[in-house]
């Protein structure tokens, strides 16, 4: 496989904790927030939210995301850094 046919990995996070309201984004302790994983493709990381919000789902007021941090790292998706 050329390195043009190899797919991209893009850094996707997926982390999770209890919130202080469930319908907004702050989370009651930010020292208990939990790492699930950094993932190379959206789908893992899916695979890995989902699996990791089945675990809580006796706790309406814990969520977990994924982060989309190549997003964050390279906001412009132009592949350079800054």
């Amino acid at each position: 496989m050329s390195d043009k046919e190899t797919p991209m990995q893009l850094l996707h996070l997926v982390i999770g904790g209890e919130l202080v309201d469930p319908m907004k984004t702050e989370f009651r302790n930010l020292k208990d927030v939990e790492f699930v994983g950094a993932y190379p493709n959206f789908a893992e990381a899916c695979d890995a939210w989902r699996s990791a919000a089945q675990r809580t789902v006796d706790n309406a007021h814990m969520r977990f995301f994924v982060l989309h941090a190549h997003e964050l790292i390279d906001p412009d998706s132009d592949g350079v850094i800054g």
